[in-house]
């Protein structure tokens, strides 16, 4: 029988994936945008995003002399922004420390900011051939199975055990692009969470799941928390058919993008709008709930709209737009979602 590796990149050649945007051109820079924008999102929802980004910030000098907004409008919808912020800082550290070429090895890429060991390694074999393993969520996966390695791969114990297997399996250098991707293609197209394709996986034969049946089983899932919520209220304040957005801080939760007003959902907006703001209300009514679910916990959004008396000044940190230029800003999903309900109903909009 031929070894793991082997048969994963027979299966490769033949059955993955060879036209996705990013293996077009297999450019460091476009390699690298593309696996943080794979990290926690589908390769479907990351495709538009890829193409905007890269029409728009065509190599690593346009991304490291662009403004953070700039970066951030683009990312908006994909969520986890952290990830937009750190590829704009590395973008710039790489044109500062590097001469702007990119470092070539996992070790030098991982000290940029955002690129794990998994990822650095990812970049490293499929821009440079590097012969290194990566442990994506969908490496995990294939090997949890195939080996028979159970436990939540999260736990320190069970992704040591699972490094070590993907470090054993790798191929020769000359197959590692190949194998890199296929890795990631046989997780992502067969060896799926839910009802894998055992019998179209090409290296079932040795599989210790599939022999025993335990392939609902593995990899072992995350053990369950309730996921606490948290409530808000966020203000659509509008003065003369402008809207008001606010710049979030850079550290946490939607950090350096621009968002409504948020108070708790007890306090009493007008007396906010007035103390916190220097705002009058004339004006005001609640909008239908909105609920929003982040990985730790969800949200839950009451959103009210309010008509303003004609604003003295516009305060540091704020900007006022109409709703439909809004839009064009760096906004949470929840936060387009509800300004998007303005455009729709421009005669409300004050």
């Amino acid at each position: 029988m031929k070894s793991f590796a082997a048969r994963l990149v027979d299966w490769q050649r033949q059955h993955g994936r060879h036209t996705l945007p990013w293996q077009r051109d297999r450019s460091p820079y476009r390699v690298w945008l593309s696996e943080i924008m794979l990290q926690q999102t589908q390769v479907a929802a990351v495709i538009p995003y890829f193409e905007r980004f890269v029409a728009r910030f065509p190599d690593l000098a346009a991304l490291a002399g662009a403004d953070e907004d700039a970066v951030l409008a683009l990312w908006s919808g994909l969520g986890y922004y952290s990830r937009a912020r750190n590829l704009h800082a590395a973008a710039r550290q790489i044109v500062a420390e590097h001469n702007g070429f990119f470092p070539d090895t996992p070790e030098a890429l991982a000290a940029l900011p955002g690129v794990g060991r998994s990822t650095a390694a990812a970049i490293a074999a499929l821009a440079f051939s590097q012969r290194c393993a990566i442990l994506d969520g969908n490496v995990k996966r294939v090997l949890a199975r195939h080996a028979g390695i159970a436990g939540w791969p999260g736990e320190k114990r069970v992704e040591s055990a699972l490094w070590l297997r993907a470090e054993a399996s790798l191929p020769a250098a000359r197959d590692i692009v190949l194998y890199t991707q296929g890795m990631m293609d046989l997780g992502a197209l067969v060896c799926t969470r839910s009802r894998p394709a055992c019998r179209d996986c090409p290296v079932r034969a040795d599989c210790v799941a599939c022999r025993d049946g335990l392939a609902g089983a593995l990899p072992t899932p995350r053990p369950k928390k309730p996921l606490p919520e948290r409530k808000v209220q966020m203000l659509l304040l509008l003065d003369r058919g402008e809207l008001m957005l606010e710049k979030r801080p850079a550290r946490g939760i939607w950090g350096g993008l621009w968002s409504l007003p948020e108070l708790d959902a007890e306090a009493d907006s007008m007396r906010h709008c007035h103390e916190r703001l220097g705002l009058t209300v004339v004006s005001q009514r609640s909008l239908p709930p909105l609920s929003h679910g982040f990985t730790h916990f969800r949200l839950q959004i009451q959103p009210v709209q309010a008509l303003l008396a004609p604003r003295v000044a516009t305060r540091p940190g704020q900007i006022w737009l109409p709703p439909a230029d809004a839009l064009d800003a760096a906004l949470p999903a929840p936060v387009r979602r509800l300004v998007s309900t303005l455009v729709r109903r421009p005669r409300d909009a004050g």
